[in-house]
């Protein structure tokens, strides 16, 4: 057993004691069900933790992760996970969370083959296509990737406003809005996009469903 293996199996048995140092119920009353206010969307690297991020704590955040913090509209998964939090656990605010250095951004703004996540890499070359213009004009490299990773952003809460399941959400009257954040690895500040929906009026009009 390597050591680091062997550290995380007792650092979790440190965790489990001091918790319940605090608290001799803890884990009893969170095995009793989730309640969470929030859905967060973000990226899979290992430096965006999103309870810490936001100081929350178990049972707070539901959360699904991706290379890029993508919504794609064929993606089960995500579909999945945003079914329940919106239509089972009735969150009232869904986060789509990117963050400055994305490797996968990076990816799409280059040509080099990394794998079978060249595939998922091409969903993020499609917004920068859709933006290529205003992205070309920028000179400064760096300016132009943190453009790119909010423009990203963006278009991700765009194409969660657009899902059926949002949509139908909004149509019975219930309370949802979608946010776009970018997290400054350098940092460890967040960045309020302003970029909020909490009604399919908000959409281009050939994107809004209407329900029989």
């Amino acid at each position: 057993m390597s050591d680091f293996y062997k550290k995380i199996l007792d650092n979790n048995k440190q965790w489990v004691e001091s918790q319940l140092s605090i608290d001799p119920e803890y884990f009893k009353d969170l095995s009793k069900g989730q309640n969470p206010p929030l859905l967060w969307i973000g990226c899979s690297d290992s430096r965006v933790p999103a309870n810490e991020i936001i100081g929350a704590k178990p049972g707070d955040v539901f959360v699904h992760r991706n290379i890029a913090n993508m919504v794609v509209h064929s993606d089960m998964n995500m579909l999945s996970v945003l079914d329940y939090a919106v239509s089972v656990l009735k969150v009232k605010h869904v986060i789509v969370c990117g963050h400055y250095g994305c490797g996968g951004i990076k990816a799409a703004m280059e040509n080099n083959s990394i794998g079978i996540i060249d595939n998922w890499i091409r969903h993020i070359k499609d917004v920068y296509r859709f933006h290529k213009p205003e992205l070309d004009a920028m000179d400064n490299e760096d300016e132009r990737f943190n453009k790119f990773v909010e423009i990203n952003v963006r278009e991700q809460v765009l194409d969660l406003a657009k899902t059926s399941i949002v949509q139908s959400a909004w149509k019975i009257g219930q309370e949802l809005t979608l946010h776009g954040w970018v997290y400054g690895l350098n940092s460890g500040y967040v960045t309020d996009l302003d970029v909020n929906f909490s009604s399919n009026k908000d959409l281009d009009e050939v994107y809004q469903l209407y329900f029989k």
